[in-house]
């Protein structure tokens, strides 16, 4: 992967500890990219870190001045910065009437404030053209049971994503996201690990299994890739068709 002066280009990986955030920092550092992986876990930070040779920064993205302090560390050792994947999230499966305030803010916090922090941060301080790939969820899209919270705050993602991509057109600036189903990470343990949960899921995908994080990972690499520079606004699905397909039988 390489600019068009022929550089490697500078990513900054969010959540780069966790399932689908480490599995993309890999493939971005098989592919040449100077990596900068930020994550709340110092200890597993390092370990990427060290694995990788990337810059790290311990950040937790639900606060505004640790994520302003991780740009200006990036542009401080880089002097650019190309892309942006945004990793971070969680998963909440209670019914409305049983989900808490905290339960509430906490789950937009991590996934749509945290967010629009990064995307916040790097904006003003960066005017060169700059490549942003969030993660959603196809609950943003699809009804499911239980996913009141989660589906509120991905979709508010998406509309994130797709308002940015309008503004920031003019400044060569690419917004896009994924929308995954069910893929196999340590957040998503406590589902994949139940037999009776993981059946109900797979019975969700038509293409009959979740996901693993190499499969998100993969799309993410194709949107930070400059070589995608038409392509912004979009929200694609990594789902094994769950939101745009029915399976019979």
């Amino acid at each position: 992967m390489t600019r068009a002066d022929g550089t490697a280009p500078v990513m900054v990986v969010t959540g780069g500890t966790g399932g689908i955030g480490s599995a993309l920092a890999r493939r971005l550092h098989g592919r040449g990219c100077r990596l900068i992986v930020a994550a709340r876990d110092p200890n597993r930070l390092e370990a990427i870190g060290d694995e990788l040779g990337a810059l790290t920064v311990p950040t937790d993205v639900t606060v505004a001045a640790e994520v302003d302090a991780l740009v200006a560390r990036a542009l401080e050792v880089h002097g650019r910065i190309d892309g942006v994947a945004h990793c971070v999230g969680s998963i909440l499966l209670k019914p409305l009437h049983l989900t808490s305030d905290d339960d509430w803010a906490r789950t937009l916090q991590l996934n749509l404030t945290s967010a629009f922090h990064v995307m916040r941060a790097v904006l003003a301080r960066y005017r060169a053209p700059v490549a942003f790939a969030l993660v959603s969820s196809s609950a943003a899209s699809v009804g499911l049971p239980n996913h009141e919270a989660i589906a509120a705050a991905k979709a508010g993602l998406e509309g994130l994503t797709r308002s940015a991509a309008a503004t920031y057109a003019s400044r060569g600036v690419r917004v896009n996201a994924v929308a995954p189903g069910l893929v196999r990470t340590p957040l998503s343990a406590r589902i994949t690990g139940s037999e009776a949960a993981l059946e109900t899921s797979l019975g969700l995908h038509p293409l009959g299994r979740i996901g693993e994080p190499d499969d998100v990972a993969a799309v993410l690499e194709f949107l930070l890739d400059p070589a995608q520079s038409w392509l912004t606004g979009q929200v694609i699905g990594v789902d094994g068709g769950m939101a745009a397909l029915r399976s019979v039988g």
